[in-house]
């Protein structure tokens, strides 16, 4: 397995209310329901095309306040699983990193390896952009 680490990132808000978001898949469908196709999510599920292919997510471990962890189902391209810490710093300040573990061959981590690190940190930095643009 490969390990693919996001650069921490800070959020201006308390981690109970970014665990509240990210740990129930419905949360994310008024974002993605226009971005990705055949959006379709539950608490616990979501699955969706990307690019043509299909992807399944279910949510696999939840700690309060501090993880989501999340794993892609049978179908999906590639077998991984990633999570979301939270580590609350202070009332206002969370700090979040995402890491991926993924199963690659030799040709796919030569093929994909650094963008899936970009995509992590791309997705890790727009999460953070997303909470700090809220009231």
């Amino acid at each position: 397995m490969e390990k693919y680490e996001s650069r921490q990132q800070q959020i201006f808000k308390p981690a109970a209310t970014v665990y509240s978001i990210v740990s129930d898949f419905s949360n994310f469908t008024p974002i993605l329901h226009d971005k990705v196709d055949d959006w379709q999510a539950d608490a616990d599920t979501c699955s969706f095309k990307a690019k043509g292919f299909p992807v399944r997510l279910r949510i696999v471990d939840r700690i309060e306040n501090e993880l989501v962890k999340i794993e892609g189902e049978d179908g999906s391209p590639v077998d991984f699983t990633f999570w979301m810490q939270l580590k609350e710093v202070s009332e206002r300040d969370t700090r979040m990193r995402i890491v991926l573990h993924a199963r690659l061959n030799m040709m796919m981590k030569m093929m994909i390896g650094g963008k899936l690190q970009q995509a992590v940190d791309q997705i890790a930095e727009q999460i953070a952009l997303a909470f700090n643009s809220m009231p």
